[in-house]
């Protein structure tokens, strides 16, 4: 799964910055509602620490399967991944697991109470990005 250039712009925010915005959202069992001024201020710190790692993991819990796919869509868009398909719709919570580096993904029924996305950032280099963020919120992209 190839990641499409170029990414989205954002302003000079320093990776020690995104990673304290980031930071606020770590051992979450609930994304939090977001003010709107605080919204793509969480974007650009994740498209930044995109950027700076190899590929991403991402786990999304959600109430419903629709409310679910439609954050993998839009963080995986964000993130420059294919949006992939063919996964199956079932009742309930659910999880998707994408792995943005062989594109690997699943989703199943989910039997806990977290709610929102985990971001896993992974870097080959050592001194690289390798941090999880989450719970974040499963609208962060959703243009309204």
């Amino acid at each position: 799964m190839k990641k499409s250039m170029p990414m989205p712009n954002h302003p000079n925010i320093t990776t020690t910055e995104a990673r304290k915005i980031l930071n606020k959202f770590n051992c979450l069992d609930i994304a939090p509602i977001l003010k709107p001024s605080e919204i793509e201020l969480v974007r650009q710190s994740l498209i930044l620490l995109t950027k700076l790692s190899h590929y991403q993991i991402l786990g999304i819990c959600a109430d419903t399967a629709e409310e679910a796919l439609l954050a993998m869509r839009t963080y995986t868009h964000a993130f420059g991944y294919e949006v992939p398909t063919d996964l199956p719709v079932v009742e309930g919570p659910v999880y998707i697991k994408l792995n943005g580096k062989n594109g690997l993904c699943y989703l199943d029924s989910y039997a806990g109470h977290h709610r929102g996305v985990l971001v896993s950032f992974q870097s080959y280099d050592e001194g690289g990005i390798n941090e999880m963020y989450g719970h974040l919120p499963l609208d962060l992209f959703v243009e309204n």
